[in-house]
This record gives structure tokens, C-alpha cells and sequence, in this order.
């Protein structure tokens, strides 16, 4: 089975049919969330839910990618812990009797690292750029009692370990039938957010560079005005055709571009408008964003959002 872009573009994009925030879990057979769907040919994902981590979802709530090159696989995302890891595994498996033999870590957040010692027990290299190995190292350890908070038993296994590779700029591997280049664009929602790029394919597995059927997060390291600039400088000039965001299902550039780079323009407008207007803090909480309350995630990250974006606009 593939997906079939117009479909889930027109079709997914209107009516938020897609969304997952309200489902526990859709692949009961599995800690994934949900079965990996082949894109387009070699291109597989295990979308996760739009939703904040659970026990339900094991923590499952972005997308775990993987190539099957014709030369080995090549996987995007650790995972949210070791079992989760070993569940993404058992699927590749079941579709090809290629080695794993790489790992790329998206940022340095814990769906995207936790699952990292599962690979290095198999000595499969992980690679992530250098801002997001220093939050590992900085943080791992809190990140994965957190991570143990919600997933309980569904934790075994799952140790600290960090990327056995970085880069600064770019990545890039010949595997197969895949130029596969991770590449550093710029700030963006996280340090050490990478996307992978596809150009045979014109694909982008875009990380949290990119939302569309969630609500993006800012947290108090996202610099929304250099999120910006590295989009219009960088992001956009790859020229996907076919888009895998961090979180939610295959899409376009439209439909990221919609709701990444709109969504912090508007916030980022009217977080203006009340400044100019001698609005505080305690107000801005509850600027408009009504245009975005289909998203997933919305009442939990609309008014945080706004105030992280007033607290770093007062002083642009």
C-alpha cells in the first residue's frame, strides 16, 4: 500500500481525517502506533500519533522513517525508547532482508534519540548533527526519566546513548539506489534539527522543520524569527515535491508551508499588533489564533505558544 499525495493533500488537509490526536492507538499488535505505509517506492514511515506521549502510544507521536535502498536501510529517528526501536526493526524485516545500516537522529528530543541504544547493540552507526548530540549529552538524562514517567515497563531496555557520529553542515551518503543527504538548513524548532533530503526523489523527510496536521510546539530555544529565515533561505529552495514532516502524514510544500511558516507569521502578527498596541504578557496569551484550532495539539500548545513568541518579540 502507498499513499497517494492528492488524496491525503486535498482530502486530509480539509477535513483533518487523518488526525490522531483522539486515538490511543492503531496498531494494537505493535508498540508502533501505527504500520509502517510505503510513500513512494523505498520510502517507508510509521506515522505516530498528533499527539503528546503516552503509555498508549509508547511514546510513538512522531514519525520513524526508513530507506530500503537495494543496499541497506537507512533509518530516520531513533525512536521514543529501545522497544519502540526493536518494534520499528521487526517491521523492516518483514518487508526486506536488508541490513540496517544507518541511523540519523532528527534533533536531540527524546522520540528521536531514546530508541538510539537498541542500534548501537546491532553496531549500526547514528548519526545527528552536533547541536542535537550536546542536548543528549546535556539532557539525556532527564529526557529519559521522562520518558519512563509515561511509558512505565514499556521503558526496559532504553539507556542513554549518543550519536556515534555528527556533522555541522551536511551528511551525505550513496546507498544503493539513494543520494541520501541530512542536512543542517538552520534554527529551527529545536537545536540540531535536521532534514534528510531525497533529490532523485524530490522528497524531504523534513523532521520538525516542518507541522501540518499538528500544532507546532515553540519551546523556549525556538527562535521563531530564524525559524523563519531558514525557511524561506533554505527550505523552501529544495523544491520537494513530496513532504514527510516530523509529525503527521506524507504531504507537500503547500500544506507544511500553510501551516508552519502561516501559522508563525499570524502568531507572530498579532504578538506584534499587541505589543504596538502597549499589550502585556498576561494578555497576549489569548491573541487569535482561531485559524489553527482544527490542529491537533491546540489546546495544549496554542497559549504557550503565544507567550514564548511575546517574550522573545519584546526584545526584538
Amino acid at each position: 500500500m502507498r499513499w497517494i499525495l492528492p488524496f491525503i493533500s486535498a482530502t486530509a488537509a480539509a477535513t483533518g481525517a487523518f488526525a490522531s490526536e483522539d486515538i490511543a492507538d492503531k496498531y494494537p499488535g505493535s508498540l508502533l502506533y501505527n504500520k509502517p505505509v510505503e510513500f513512494i517506492p523505498g520510502v517507508f514511515s510509521a506515522i505516530g500519533a498528533t499527539a503528546p506521549p503516552t503509555y498508549e502510544n509508547a511514546g510513538h507521536n512522531n514519525n520513524l522513517s526508513f530507506i530500503v535502498t537495494g543496499d541497506g536501510v537507512v533509518v530516520i529517528n531513533g525512536g521514543a525508547a529501545y522497544g519502540l526501536a526493536k518494534a520499528l526493526h521487526d517491521e523492516i524485516k518483514a518487508v526486506t532482508d536488508e541490513e540496517v545500516k544507518l541511523v540519523f537522529n532528527e534533533n536531540g528530543q527524546g522520540h528521536a534519540v531514546l530508541g538510539n541504544n537498541y542500534w548501537a547493540e546491532l553496531g549500526v552507526p547514528i548519526v545527528a548533527h552536533v547541536d542535537a548530540a550536546a542536548e543528549v549529552e546535556q539532557y539525556g538524562g532527564s529526557i529519559l526519566e521522562g520518558m519512563k514517567t509515561y511509558n512505565q515497563d514499556q521503558a526496559e531496555g532504553t539507556e542513554i546513548q549518543a550519536p556515534t557520529e555528527t556533522f555541522e553542515d551536511e551528511y551525505i551518503v550513496e546507498m544503493g539506489d539513494f543520494r541520501i543527504e541530512a542536512r543542517y538548513l538552520g534554527p529551527a524548532h529545536s537545536p540540531g534539527d535536521i532534514v534528510v533530503w531525497l533529490p532523485k526523489q524530490s522528497l524531504v523527510i523534513s523532521g520538525d522543520v516542518a507541522f501540518h496536521e499538528r500544532m507546532l510546539p515553540i519551546f523556549e530555544n525556538t527562535y521563531t524569527a530564524e525559524w523563519l529565515e531558514t525557511w524561506d533561505n533554505e527550505f523552501e529552495q529544495l523544491g520537494a515535491t513530496y513532504v514527510i514532516p516530523g509529525h503527521g502524514h506524507p504531504t507537500n510544500m503547500d500544506q507544511v508551508r500553510r501551516f508552519t511558516k502561516g501559522y508563525l507569521e499570524h502568531l507572530r502578527g498579532e504578538i506584534g499588533a499587541h505589543i504596538e498596541a502597549g499589550g502585556g504578557l498576561a494578555e497576549a496569551y489569548y491573541v487569535d489564533q482561531s485559524a489553527y484550532a482544527r490542529l491537533d495539539t491546540f489546546e495544549e500548545l496554542a497559549t504557550k505558544n503565544a507567550g514564548r513568541v511575546f517574550e522573545q518579540m519584546e526584545f526584538e
